[in-house]
C-alpha cells in the first residue's frame, strides 16, 4: 500500500469515527429491560420489516419456542415468513442472493452474529441515523455507516430526517414509541447471537446457590479439621514433656 493510500485509509477510517461520535450524542442507546417480551415484540418487527432481505441462519424458528415460551401456531403466524419458511431450520430472506446484487449490488449480510461483531449500542444508532439523500441509488445515506447501500426501510414509522437532522416528514409513531420499537430489534438480535442467554439466566441462581452452600460446608470443615491446631507464636508451650511433667531442652 503506499503512502498516499494510507492517508486516505485513515483520513476514512478517522471521518467514519467522527460522525459516529458526532452522531452518538444524539442518538444514544435508550434504556431498556433485556426481557423476553422486548426479543418477541423485536422478532415481530425484524419479521416484517427486515428478514425478506437479511438473514439471521444460526437461529431455528423451533428455538424461539424453548427459549421465549412462545407456541408452535404463534411463530408460524406472527414471525415466520408466509412463504419459503420452515420450522425447524434458520430464518432466510425472501429475497434471493442474485436478486439482491442485482438492486444493492452485494448481498444484504446475515445478523446471526452482527451484535456480537459491532454491539446493541452501535446498532441502535446505525438503525435511528439514516437520513435523506437524493445523490445516492437508494435515495438513503447513513451518519454512523456512510454510502451504506440499505435504505431505510423504518423510516414510515420513524420519519424522514435531512442530514443536518431536520426533519422532512413526521412517522406514523411517536418518537418514543419508534425508539423503543427500534431497541425491540436490537433486542432481538441480541438475542439471536447468544440464543442461550435466558437458559443461562434461569439455571445461573442454582448455580450460585450451590456454590454459596458449598462454600458454606467447607468452611465448616475447615473450622473443624483445624480446631486442634495450636498457633506456632508459642513454641516453648509446645515443646514436649517428660513423665514427671518437666519439659525437655
Amino acid at each position: 500500500m503506499t503512502g498516499t493510500l494510507r492517508m486516505r485509509a485513515v483520513a476514512g477510517i478517522m471521518g467514519c469515527a467522527m460522525s459516529v461520535l458526532a452522531y452518538g450524542q444524539t442518538a444514544p442507546l435508550p434504556s431498556y429491560a433485556f426481557t423476553k417480551a422486548a426479543v418477541v415484540a423485536g422478532a415481530r418487527i425484524f419479521a416484517s420489516h427486515c428478514s425478506a432481505c437479511h438473514a439471521v441462519s444460526s437461529l431455528r424458528y423451533q428455538r424461539l419456542s424453548g427459549d421465549l415460551g412462545l407456541t408452535p401456531a404463534f411463530i408460524k403466524k406472527e414471525i415466520m415468513l408466509p412463504s419459503g419458511a420452515h420450522y425447524l431450520q434458520g430464518m432466510h430472506p425472501v429475497m434471493t442472493e442474485a436478486q439482491a446484487i442485482k438492486w444493492f449490488g452485494m448481498a444484504p449480510p446475515n445478523l446471526s452474529h452482527v451484535v456480537r461483531a459491532q454491539g446493541a449500542g452501535w446498532i441502535y444508532r446505525y438503525l435511528t441515523s439514516f437520513y435523506w439523500d437524493p445523490k445516492r441509488p437508494s435515495g438513503w445515506n447513513n451518519h454512523v455507516f456512510p454510502q451504506v447501500a440499505m435504505p431505510d426501510v423504518l423510516a414510515p414509522w420513524g420519519g424522514t430526517y435531512a442530514k443536518d437532522g431536520r426533519m422532512i416528514s413526521p412517522g406514523r409513531e411517536p418518537k418514543a414509541t419508534y425508539q423503543r420499537q427500534v431497541a425491540d430489534v436490537v433486542a432481538f438480535l441480541r438475542y439471536a447471537s447468544d440464543p442461550s442467554i435466558f437458559e443461562r439466566r434461569a439455571l445461573g441462581r442454582y448455580v450460585l446457590g450451590t456454590l454459596i452452600l458449598l462454600s458454606i460446608v467447607s468452611y465448616l470443615l475447615k473450622k473443624e479439621y483445624w480446631k486442634d491446631v495450636k498457633p506456632n507464636g508459642d513454641e516453648a508451650s509446645q515443646k514436649p514433656r517428660d513423665r514427671a511433667g518437666t519439659k525437655k531442652s
